[in-house]
Order: C-alpha cells, then structure tokens, then sequence
C-alpha cells in the first residue's frame, strides 16, 4: 500500500517532531535547565524552550515550509513550550511530588502530551488541516 504524498509528508513531519522532541528534551538539556523552568523568566528556562522553538524551525524548513511559516510556528512552539514546562514544573513544587510520587509521573506524562498535542497543532496548521 502507497500513503498519498501528502500524507507520507504529514507523517515525516510528526516523526522529525519526535526526534526533535528527544533530542531537546534528552542530550541538549541540562540540570541547571530543569531546575530553571521554575522561575517565570529564568534564562536556562527560556533557553530549553528556545531550543524547541529552533528545532521547530527546523523541522518546518525542513519539510520544505517557507521560512516566515515556519518562524511563526516556532515562536508558537516557543511559547507553548515554556508555559506548559513551567506550568507542570510549579505544580509538582506546589503539591511537593517526587519521583516517588504517582502524582508527579502523571504531570510528567501530561506535559508530554501537551507538547506533542502542540506539534499535532502546529502540523494541523502547516497542512491547513
């Protein structure tokens, strides 16, 4: 069976968003950058944010989207990212959950989700899904 060409490229692009998502989440982010994303406008944490949004970019540009498009979708990306990090990174502070706790695998599990619900968006958007 042949997927259409649009489709193939969809799903080339969910699959670069996913390596995109492991490399920035894994090898390029340091301690210093989990501890940072915490702190409403702490540099590490705009840092970690700001190398998704690049690898957004990348990803977009890659997929052959004009430049402007996918600068739009990165900052987008950009945003979301460092809300949704700092978000789930304050609540599990707040309710003081370690890795010993359910509760904080369920945040990490629902800021996961969040992030790759943003690059099912913002593939939704590039396609004009």
């Amino acid at each position: 069976m042949t997927l259409p060409p649009e489709i193939a490229h969809l799903l080339t692009a969910l699959v670069l968003f996913q390596l995109k998502h492991f490399i920035c989440d894994g090898p390029l982010q340091t301690k210093a950058m989990v501890d940072a994303k915490s702190i409403y406008g702490a540099t590490l944490g705009l840092t970690h944010a700001g190398i998704h949004g690049l690898g957004t970019f990348v990803v977009f540009v890659i997929s052959g989207f004009d430049v402007r498009l996918a600068a739009a979708l990165a900052l987008a990306d950009f945003v979301l990212h460092y809300h949704i990090d700092f978000s789930k990174e304050n609540i599990v502070k707040w309710q003081g959950w370690t890795v010993k706790d359910a509760p904080f695998w369920w945040a990490l599990s629902a800021d996961q989700m969040l992030h790759h619900l943003t690059y099912l968006a913002l593939a939704a958007i590039a396609f004009k899904i």
